[in-house]
């Protein structure tokens, strides 16, 4: 039976690829202990930044590995190295110790945010298409870095398998993160001339994905998404809510007034991740991986926007 360890194994996504994992040979690390770890799994605290990776690992010998240990949004009071040291430093630490310790495939999520927010992107965006993560947002700018790293290594070291899953927003029935905080808004903010598209996948559907990438999936990139996009507009009708389109440089005049009294966390450049939100083409996930996503994009957020109440 293949011996899979999982990082960020008490996030939400690792919770659910758990569930999925159950009655396989699952080693779960994380900074604490997932909430109901199925009995027939072990737990091994590791904090990615330190170097736990390389004696975790070394310890459990791993075939594969599925990398989930990341910062969408660091905690107040953090500052962007916090993020980095977690993303890029901690990436590269679980690279070199399944290099060093003779891991078989290792599985990363990646996202669609590594192609970054531009008005010349391509819609849809295919694994073909530049990755161009934006300095100015962490995120996006980490996740770019990250494939960087990720790619020498396939040059490098093509022995270690590699399946690189770009996501695009996670929603399950009870998400609650920074994206679904801007739905819960009495009106959608929008800025004129963009329906800032989102592309949805269902929690469920990811843990089956990365389920697959961990045994009999084959290697390679791919972007995951559910099927479609919905944009403000249709976001809007389906919560019955009015729409608050404002120009661009009035939303970047307002941020920036608002960030340094402390009314807002976010400065004038996250205008960009509104006007030119990446849309991420599904077909290698569906033919060259071989999954098809149960629920597309309208489904998935019509189900948390049930659960949610609106």
């Amino acid at each position: 039976m293949t011996r899979i360890l999982i990082t960020g194994a008490a996030g939400m996504v690792g919770r659910a690829l758990l569930a999925e994992l159950d009655g396989m040979q699952v080693f779960a690390t994380d900074i604490a202990r997932p909430d109901n770890l199925p009995e027939t799994m072990a737990f091994h605290r590791m904090d990615v930044t330190t170097g736990d990776p390389d004696r975790v690992i070394a310890k459990i010998q791993p075939e594969v590995i599925v990398h989930l240990a990341s910062i969408v949004t660091s905690p107040k009071g953090a500052d962007r190295s916090f993020a980095y040291k977690v993303d890029v430093e901690g990436t590269q630490k679980v690279l070199t110790a399944a290099l060093n310790h003779g891991v078989r495939r290792l599985v990363v999520t990646s996202s669609g945010a590594a192609y970054g927010y531009h008005p010349d992107n391509p819609e849809p965006l295919r694994e073909c298409d530049p990755l161009r993560g934006n300095p100015e947002f962490a995120y996006s700018d980490h996740k770019r870095q990250v494939e960087e790293m990720l790619a020498k290594a396939r040059s490098c070291s093509p022995h270690l398998e590699q399946v690189i899953l770009r996501v695009g927003t996670v929603l399950g029935a009870e998400t609650e993160n920074q994206i679904t905080a801007l739905f819960r808004k009495p009106r959608l903010l929008a800025v004129n001339g963009s329906e800032s598209p989102f592309v949805f996948i269902w929690t469920r559907d990811l843990a089956r994905i990365l389920a697959r990438a961990a045994t009999d999936g084959p290697a390679g990139i791919y972007n995951v998404a559910g099927d479609g996009a919905m944009g403000v507009s249709d976001l809007a009708h389906a919560m019955n809510k009015p729409v608050l389109r404002l120009p661009a440089w009035c939303l970047k005049t307002a941020l920036k007034l608002a960030r340094p009294l402390g009314l807002s966390r976010y400065g004038p450049e996250q205008v960009r991740f509104l006007q030119y939100r990446p849309v991420l083409d599904n077909s290698a996930l569906k033919s060259r991986f071989g999954y098809e996503p149960e629920k597309s994009s309208a489904e998935v957020f019509d189900l948390w926007r049930r659960q949610a109440g609106l």
